[in-house]
C-alpha cells in the first residue's frame, strides 16, 4: 500500500482514531466501519471524560479495536498498532477549558497541543497520513464579538447595513477571516496544532488535512453546555432541569450552526484517497452552514413544541469568549471536495430527542 501519497485502495486501509470513545470519534468510527468494507479500524482513549466508557462496548461489538492510551503520553503512542492514516478527534473541546476551574491551563495545552505533537511524531515514524479535526474557535474573538447584529425571528443575524470585516458575510465566516489573538486558550491550542501539523507533513513528507468544524451534534453526544449545547438543551428541557439564557440581554438570540459527525466521513475518505497529491487547500471549514443554524430561543421553541412548556431563566451578564453569531461558511469545501452537509437540522434535533427519551440518565452520566 502506498504511503505518504494517496490511499489507492481505501478498502484495506488501517485507520487509527484518537479520542475514539468521545462523541465525534465514536460516531465517525462507526460510520467508517459501515461505509468501507474491509477497513481496519482501531483507536484509543484515556476515558477521562464522563460517559466515554459507554462507547467502548459499542465499538468493540462493531469489530473496532479500542486501546487505553493517553494522547499526552509518548510511550502510549509508541505502543499503538501501525496505521496508514490517523484521524485526530482527541481534544478538550470547551472554549472555557483552562479558565473554568475544572481543568488547568497546563492540562489544556498538554492535551490539545502536546498531544498533537505526539500524534505527529507517530505519523512521522509510520509515514501515516493525518487529519486534524479543528474548530471554528480558531477565528479572532474581538471582531466576532463586536459584530453588528439585528434580531430576526428570535435570532441574531449580521446587520445588512453594517460593514463586515473581510472573511465575514451573511453566509458565515470563511477561512480568510483573521485568526489573530485573542481566540481563547482552547482556540489557540487548536490553531497551533494546525500549524504544527502542516509543518510536520511538509517536512517529513506525509499528507495532512485540517478540517475546521462548527458545532457537532447528534444522538449520543454528552449533555454538557460547554461541549454539546444542543444535546444539553434538549435533555434538560425534557427532564425539566434548570435552563438559563446567558449574556446578550438574556434573550437567547445567539446563533450557532450544527453538523452531524456522520457527514464528515465522506470528506475524510476523499482526503485519504487524495493523500499528499491532492491539490486542494489544506485547511477548510466544515459545518452545517446557515441552513443548519438556530438560536437558543428557536431551540427552545422547538423543544416546547415537542415536549411542552418549560421556563428558561435570563441572565444578561456578559461572559468571556461569548459571540452573538457564529456560522462557518463551507463554500471552499463544496468547491474543492464537492462536500456539503447531508443531515438536516430537523433530523439532528429529532435524533437527539429520541436518544434523550430512551436514556433518562444521560445528563447525570455526562456530569463531571
Amino acid at each position: 500500500m502506498p504511503r505518504a501519497r494517496g490511499i489507492e485502495h481505501i478498502h484495506n486501509v488501517k485507520i487509527l482514531i484518537s479520542g475514539i470513545c468521545g462523541f465525534a470519534g465514536s460516531t465517525i468510527a462507526l460510520r467508517l466501519k459501515e461505509s468501507v468494507p474491509g477497513v481496519q479500524l482501531s483507536g484509543f482513549d484515556n476515558f477521562i471524560r464522563p460517559g466515554s466508557e459507554q462507547n467502548r462496548d459499542v465499538l468493540k461489538r462493531a469489530g473496532i479495536r479500542v486501546h487505553h492510551g493517553d494522547v499526552r503520553s509518548a510511550s502510549d503512542m509508541a505502543a499503538l498498532p501501525e496505521a496508514d492514516w490517523v484521524i485526530d478527534a482527541a481534544a478538550n473541546p470547551s472554549v472555557l477549558a483552562g479558565v473554568d476551574g475544572e481543568t488547568s491551563s497546563r492540562q489544556l495545552i498538554e492535551h490539545n497541543l502536546f498531544g498533537t505533537v505526539n500524534l505527529l511524531e507517530y505519523c512521522k515514524s509510520h509515514k501515516a497520513g493525518f487529519t486534524l479535526l479543528s474548530t471554528s474557535r480558531v477565528y479572532a474573538l474581538k471582531p466576532l464579538a463586536a459584530m453588528k447584529v439585528k434580531s430576526v425571528d428570535g435570532a441574531f443575524r449580521p446587520d445588512p447595513k453594517a460593514k463586515l470585516p473581510p472573511g465575514l458575510s451573511a453566509q458565515g465566516v470563511t477561512e480568510d477571516f483573521p485568526t489573530s489573538a485573542p481566540v481563547s486558550l482552547y482556540g489557540s491550542t487548536k490553531l497551533a496544532s494546525e500549524l504544527l501539523a502542516l509543518e510536520y507533513g511538509d517536512t517529513f513528507d506525509f499528507p495532512v488535512w485540517v478540517n475546521r468544524c462548527g458545532v457537532l451534534a447528534g444522538a449520543g453526544q454528552f449533555g454538557r453546555p460547554d461541549q454539546g449545547i444542543f444535546s444539553f438543551w434538549i435533555n434538560s428541557w425534557l427532564r425539566k432541569r434548570p435552563l438559563k439564557y446567558l449574556g446578550f440581554g438574556g434573550r437567547g438570540f445567539q446563533v450557532r450552526d450544527c453538523l452531524h459527525p456522520n457527514d464528515i466521513v465522506p470528506l475524510l475518505l476523499k482526503q485519504m484517497q487524495a493523500g499528499r497529491l491532492g491539490k486542494q487547500p489544506r485547511i477548510i471549514n466544515v459545518s452545517g452552514g446557515t441552513g443548519n443554524s438556530m438560536s437558543l430561543r428557536q431551540l427552545s421553541d422547538w423543544c416546547a413544541a415537542r415536549f411542552g412548556p418549560h421556563r428558561v431563566a435570563a441572565d444578561g451578564a456578559a461572559r468571556p469568549f461569548d459571540i452573538p453569531w457564529m456560522i462557518l461558511d463551507s463554500t471552499l469545501a463544496a468547491k474543492n471536495w464537492d462536500w456539503r452537509p447531508e443531515t438536516s437540522l430537523k433530523h439532528v434535533l429529532d435524533e437527539i430527542a429520541r436518544h434523550a427519551e430512551h436514556n433518562p440518565e444521560w445528563l447525570d452520566l455526562s456530569l463531571p
